[in-house]
C-alpha cells in the first residue's frame, strides 16, 4: 500500500512556546498578589488597628495641658487659714514656632536665672509642648511678656502658700512642683485637697501651626479645718524653742489636747521647717516626731501601771510596799531607785517615782493583766489620727517577755510608745476613764457639704473611780513630789515626771549621758480643760549644769504653756492667784524681734532683711507725682487679712514676709514710700484681743 505522506500546509497550526508569555503571566500572578498583601495591609491598618492609628494622630495633631486645680484651704479650729493657693503664672513654649531658640534663650535667661544652654535645649527639644519656668513672680512675666517673643505663652497654675511660716509645719506638711502633697495633712488628704485638674486641649496641622484650642476647668479642692488653734499653736512652738534651747537639747516634742474628747489642739516639734521652701530643710526637721518617734516613756508610764493594778484590785492607794531602801533583785537583775526609800503607800511611790515600788506593784498585778491593760490604754497599735506615717509604737505580748521584762515595763523600759499614744492614755485618767480616739481634722467642706469623719465610739480601759483616784494621786506628784516645778498660778494641777535613759546607738546598752526627759498632766484636776506632754531629747546634764530630769527641765515648759493656753481659753480658776499671771502674747513679738519658734530656717532675719530692704528699695517719695519705670507707690495694708495683704502685694510685684496672724498692723516699708518692683515687704500681724479684767489683777484675752 502506497503510504501517503503529508505536506507542510496541510498541517495544524499550533503555537509554539515562547517564554516572553509565561513572564507575563507571572508578573499577573505576583501583581494580583501584591494587590491582595496591600489590600489585606490596609484593611488590617484601618480596621484592625484604627484606635490605635486614631491615638496616635490625635497625638500628634493636639497637645493636653494639665491644669493645676486650686488646692483647698487648710484652717485652724476657728478658720485662720493655714494653707493657701494663690494664682501664679507660668512659662510655657511651642518649638516648632520660634524661628530662633538661641535669641529666645538669651533673652529669656537673664530674666529666670536659668542657664541659656538649658533654656535653648529645651526650645530645640522638637516637642510641641515644653516648660519654660513654673511659678514665677508678677515682674517676671512682665518682663517676658515684654519681649513679644512668638511661641512663648503662659499659663495659670496655683501656688500654695503657708502663710505662717514655720507654724505647725509638720501637722500642715507641703507639696511638690505639681500640686502633690508630700507630707503632713497634705498628703494624707490629698484626694480631698487636691481636687480635679483641668484641661488645655490646643490642636495643630501638619506644619506644627497651632489653629484651635479647647479649655477644661478645673475643678478646686475641698477645704479642711483642723482641730489645732493657732494661738496654741503658737504658744507651745514657742516655749518648746525656748525650752529645748535652755536644756541644750537636740529636739523636743510638745502635744496639747482636749482629753474630754481627744481633739489636738497644738502638735510642735523641734526643730521645724518652712513649708514654704521645704528643700531646705533637712529630714529630721520636716519629721513628725509626735506620731513618728518611737521612745521608752520612763516614769512618766507609771500612771499606767499603777492605774492598772488600782482598777484590777490588785493594790489600794494607802497600800504600803517596801523599796528595800533602793534596789530589788529581780531574777538575777538589780534593779536600782534614783533614791534610798524605805516604806511608801502606793501614793507615795508615785509621788516620788520610786522604781523598785512600781517594780512590786507590777509584780503583784501580774503579766498577764498588766498587758491587757496597756493594750486597752491603746499602746502597741496606732490611734488612727488623720496624719500619715503613724508608728504603732512596741509592745510584745508576754509570751515574748524577758525573765525581767516585766519589772523594766512597770518603770517605763522595755516599751516604745508615741507622744501621742501617752497622751491619749493619761487623757482617759483626766476625763474619767473613757479613751478617745484623738483627731486633727475637725471637718472637711465640699462645695458647703461639711463632712465630720466619723470616729469610733471611746472605750473605757479604767473605771470612773480609778480616774477619780489617781487624779488625786497625780495631783500630788505636783503639790508634793517630783513635779513641783508644773505648778501653775490659779489652777490645780495633775502630771507626772519621766526621765528615761537614752540607748547608746553603738554600745547598745542605755546612756549615762543622754536622757529622754518628760512631763505630762493636766489643769484643772477635777474639771481638765487641757492636757499637755512636755518631751525634751538628749538632754546631758554636763551641758545643762546637772539638770537633766522631767522635773527639772520639762516641767518648766509644760508650766509656761499651761498658764498661758488657761488664760487664752477663759478657763475660770479654781485656786487662788498668788502672783502675776503669764499671759499668751497673741499680737506677736515686739517689732524687729522674731519669735525663735517662727523665725525662717533660711535666710535673713527680720531686722536683716529691714536694712537690706531699706538700703536698697526704698526711695522718698516727696514730690514725685508719677512713679518712674520699675517703682511704684506702697499701698497700705494696714486692716488687711493674711490672705489679702500677700495677694496685694504679689499683684504689685513685691515679695511679701509675714509675721504673726490676724489682721495687719505694721509693714515696711510704709505706706506712700517709693518702692522698686520685686522689693521685699515686711508685714506684722496681730489678733488685737479684748483685754478683761479679773480679778487680784489678773487679765483674761478673749
Amino acid at each position: 500500500m502506497p503510504v501517503r505522506t503529508t505536506t507542510q500546509e496541510e498541517r495544524p497550526w499550533r503555537p509554539e512556546p515562547s517564554g516572553s508569555n509565561v513572564r507575563l503571566l507571572l508578573l499577573i500572578l505576583a501583581g494580583l498578589l501584591w494587590a491582595g498583601v496591600v489590600v489585606g495591609r490596609l484593611g488590617f491598618l484601618t480596621v484592625a488597628r484604627h484606635d490605635a492609628y486614631r491615638t496616635l494622630a490625635l497625638r500628634q495633631q493636639q497637645r493636653v495641658i494639665k491644669i493645676t486645680p486650686e488646692r483647698g484651704t487648710i484652717t485652724d479650729r476657728n478658720g485662720r487659714e493655714l494653707a493657701v493657693s494663690l494664682p501664679v503664672q507660668s512659662c510655657f513654649a511651642v518649638p516648632p514656632e520660634i524661628a530662633d531658640p538661641a535669641l529666645a534663650a538669651r533673652l529669656l535667661a537673664p530674666i529666670l536665672g536659668i542657664p541659656r544652654r538649658d533654656i535653648e535645649a529645651r526650645l530645640r527639644s522638637g516637642h510641641s509642648f515644653v516648660w519654660v519656668a513654673r511659678r514665677l513672680s508678677p515682674g517676671e512675666v512682665r518682663q517676658i511678656t515684654d519681649l513679644n517673643l512668638r511661641g512663648i505663652y503662659f499659663q495659670k497654675e496655683m501656688d500654695r502658700f503657708y502663710p505662717n511660716g514655720q507654724l505647725a509645719a509638720q501637722v500642715l506638711g507641703f507639696v511638690d512642683i505639681d500640686g502633690h502633697g508630700q507630707a503632713g495633712i497634705e498628703y494624707s488628704l490629698d484626694k480631698e485637697i487636691s481636687g480635679r485638674p483641668g484641661e488645655i486641649h490646643v490642636f495643630a496641622d501638619g506644619l506644627h501651626h497651632y489653629y484651635q484650642r479647647s479649655e477644661r476647668p478645673a475643678v478646686p479642692g475641698a477645704n479642711v479645718a483642723l482641730t489645732i488653734d493657732e494661738n496654741i499653736q503658737y504658744i507651745t512652738e514657742k516655749e518648746l524653742a525656748r525650752g529645748v534651747s535652755d536644756a541644750h537639747a537636740l529636739g523636743g516634742t510638745a502635744l496639747v489636747i482636749n482629753p474630754n474628747n481627744g481633739e489636738i489642739l497644738a502638735m510642735a516639734n523641734w526643730p521645724t521647717f518652712n513649708p514654704n521652701i521645704p528643700g531646705q530643710a533637712s529630714p529630721e526637721a520636716r519629721q513628725n516626731r509626735a506620731i513618728s518617734d518611737v521612745y521608752e516613756p520612763g516614769s512618766t508610764f507609771k500612771t499606767i501601771t499603777i492605774s492598772s493594778a488600782i482598777n484590777h484590785g490588785a493594790v489600794t492607794p494607802d497600800e504600803i510596799f517596801n523599796c528595800q531602801m533602793g534596789s530589788i533583785d529581780l531574777n538575777g537583775r538589780i534593779i536600782h531607785d534614783w533614791h534610798p526609800f524605805g516604806l511608801l503607800t502606793v501614793a507615795q511611790v508615785l509621788m516620788h517615782s520610786s522604781d523598785v515600788g512600781a517594780v512590786k506593784i507590777a509584780l503583784k498585778l501580774g503579766a498577764d493583766n498588766f498587758y491587757r491593760y496597756m493594750r486597752a490604754y491603746g499602746f502597741g497599735r496606732k490611734t488612727g489620727i488623720e496624719l500619715p506615717w503613724e508608728s504603732p509604737g512596741l509592745l510584745r505580748p508576754p509570751r515574748l517577755w524577758s525573765a525581767t521584762a516585766i519589772g523594766s515595763m512597770a518603770m517605763g523600759q522595755s516599751v516604745g510608745v508615741t507622744t501621742l499614744q501617752l497622751v491619749d492614755a493619761v487623757s482617759a485618767i483626766a476625763n474619767g476613764g473613757l479613751l478617745y480616739h484623738p483627731r486633727i481634722v475637725r471637718h472637711i467642706d465640699l462645695d458647703g457639704n461639711v463632712i465630720v469623719p466619723p470616729l469610733p465610739p471611746p472605750t473605757r480601759p479604767i473605771s470612773t473611780a480609778t480616774a477619780a483616784t489617781m487624779r488625786q494621786l497625780m495631783e500630788g506628784v505636783v503639790l508634793q513630789g517630783t513635779g513641783h516645778y508644773a505648778q501653775v498660778d490659779g489652777y490645780s494641777v495633775a502630771g507626772k515626771t519621766g526621765t528615761a535613759q537614752m540607748v547608746n546607738p553603738v554600745t547598745h546598752r542605755y546612756s549615762h549621758s543622754d536622757y529622754m526627759a518628760s512631763f505630762i498632766g493636766y489643769a484643772p484636776v477635777n474639771n481638765p480643760a487641757v492636757l499637755i506632754l512636755v518631751v525634751l531629747d538628749s538632754v546631758n546634764p554636763a551641758l545643762n549644769h546637772g539638770m537633766y530630769e522631767g522635773g527639772q527641765v520639762s516641767a518648766p515648759v509644760f508650766q509656761r504653756i499651761m498658764q498661758q493656753v488657761l488664760n487664752y481659753l477663759g478657763v475660770p480658776p479654781d485656786l487662788p492667784i498668788s502672783a502675776p499671771v503669764e499671759h499668751a502674747q497673741l499680737a506677736g513679738p515686739p517689732a524687729g524681734k522674731a519669735p525663735v519658734a517662727n523665725r525662717p530656717a533660711h535666710g535673713p532675719k527680720k531686722s536683716e532683711a529691714v536694712a537690706k530692704t531699706s538700703s536698697a528699695a526704698i526711695l522718698p517719695a516727696a514730690d514725685i507725682t508719677e512713679p518712674p519705670p520699675g517703682m511704684l507707690v506702697m499701698p497700705s495694708l494696714t486692716g488687711k487679712t493674711v490672705r489679702a495683704a500677700t495677694e496685694r502685694c504679689l499683684s504689685l510685684g513685691l515679695n511679701p514676709r509675714l509675721s504673726g496672724n490676724g489682721l495687719a498692723i505694721a509693714q515696711t516699708p510704709a505706706a506712700g514710700t517709693l518702692v522698686r518692683t520685686g522689693s521685699e515687704v515686711l508685714v506684722r500681724f496681730a489678733l488685737r484681743p479684748t483685754v478683761v479684767p479679773m480679778k487680784m489683777g489678773s487679765v483674761r484675752a478673749r
